[in-house]
């Protein structure tokens, strides 16, 4: 065998070198590339980790809140029950007062009528009764004219005795 002459020696061994400077040069990339995935992964771990924590808090916040609207709603429920109570416990009242309503308006529809009813028995009673002298009468005691009441009918009444007027109010 012989020898493989001097040229193709050096191509090969530029050859090689150009390989073994390509190959370096390929683990270099790939060591960056592996930094920058590490660096990403990290960064990611970090970021997911601070989602997580996020999310835990979001997930506390709402039962919390779920808590208080769930005690408002048992407060407000209570209030509800007590003002339906009250609202029960008045329309009984407002039934039992009704009558006594009516018969109070009842009455008040009459008081004019009654005040000048009672004004003219006042009246009356401070004018106090006519003397019989005065009349033309017999004395006291001795019978008198037949006196009619207010709707002109003849009243059934001893005519020995005299009209006084009075009231009995």
């Amino acid at each position: 065998m012989s020898a493989p002459p001097a040229l193709q020696i050096r191509e090969a061994n530029a050859h090689l070198a150009a390989v073994h400077r390509r190959a370096a040069e390929l683990e270099a990339r790939l060591d960056a590339a592996e930094r920058t995935v590490h660096a990403q992964a990290e960064r990611l771990a970090l970021h997911d980790q601070q989602l997580r924590a996020a999310l835990d808090e979001l997930g506390r916040a709402k039962d919390r809140e779920i808590a208080t609207l769930q005690e408002q709603m048992m407060t407000s429920e209570a209030t509800v029950h007590s003002l339906q109570a009250a609202v029960h416990q008045r329309d009984k009242l407002i039934r039992q007062l009704q009558p006594r309503a009516e018969l109070l308006q009842d009455i008040c529809r009459r008081r004019p009528p009654l005040a000048g009813l009672l004004a003219a028995l006042t009246e009356a009673e401070r004018l106090g009764p006519v003397p019989a002298s005065d009349l033309g009468h017999p004395p006291p005691g001795g019978p008198g004219p037949p006196l009619a009441n207010s709707t002109g009918e003849e009243v059934d009444r001893d005519p020995l005795q005299p009209a006084v007027f009075g009231t009995t109010v």
